[in-house]
């Protein structure tokens, strides 16, 4: 069984109230929620707030919604303490960003697939990068894979280089990817994760899942095609609605 969480805070340093911000009659975690609640492969979908206000709006539009502490310092502590107070039999979590209202579900159902073998640690996806510009972007994250699509390297740098080569057409001579910030945990390496000191790779990246690669766990990574369009600012509503055709 699959729960999917979607972590949901109030108090965003660059957006406050995001999650509760209208987008063409309804608000973004509404969205959300609704895109999720249509994957045809979660058991569950529950978002864990830390503010009573989204709480109560959860529970108005008839989604299931549970409180969960303010200190938490990501998102995957937060979708583990939402996983202790839900209970139940569930193998994997996939945590959803709360801040992407036009999510594909398919996505959620391509990384869904792989759990079905009950090896995978953690999942997550990936994008073929096909310019220069979105391979040299710092802010957009690249991803190194061993033969069986696993990590075994995050980096806002572009890794390898290819000697010899212009850099211009680094993307023509090797097969590159960038991250898709969605994740699935099971659930026994989610309780470890949440156990793990800040390490010295993620410190300097700022890149949570490199301490889990540093102590040794392994994340499969699976190809998506859909473009992940989040809203961090302000100004991004109408960039995500353009994007979206809807503006």
């Amino acid at each position: 069984m699959i729960v999917g969480i979607i972590p949901a805070r109030y108090a965003s340093t660059r957006f406050p109230g995001k999650p509760l911000i209208d987008i063409r009659g309804k608000s973004m975690i509404q969205r959300v929620y609704e895109r999720v609640s249509a994957s045809k492969s979660l058991d569950k979908v529950v978002v864990a707030t830390d503010d009573e206000r989204i709480h109560a709006h959860v529970a108005a539009f008839g989604g299931t919604a549970m409180m969960t502490a303010k200190h938490h310092p990501s998102g995957t502590d937060r979708c583990w303490e939402a996983l202790q107070q839900l209970g139940g039999d569930y193998d994997y979590v996939i945590n959803i960003q709360g801040d992407e209202p036009f999510i594909e579900p398919t996505q959620i159902d391509e990384l869904a697939t792989v759990l079905q073998d009950h090896g995978v640690e953690l999942a997550t996806q990936m994008i073929p990068i096909n310019s220069h510009e979105m391979l040299f972007d710092k802010g957009e994250v690249k991803i190194v894979l061993n033969d069986k699509d696993e990590a075994l390297y995050f980096s806002r740098n572009v890794i390898p280089f290819i000697k010899g080569v212009e850099e211009t057409e680094w993307h023509k001579h090797h097969k590159y990817y960038r991250h898709v910030g969605m994740y699935a945990y099971r659930k026994d390496i989610l309780e470890q994760i949440t156990k793990l000191p800040v390490s010295a790779l993620e410190k300097a990246e700022s890149l949570e899942q490199l301490r889990w690669l540093e102590h040794g766990f392994r994340i499969k990574c699976v190809v998506t095609e859909y473009e992940s369009h989040c809203i961090d600012i302000p100004e991004d509503v109408a960039k995500v609605l353009g994007l979206m055709g809807l503006k």
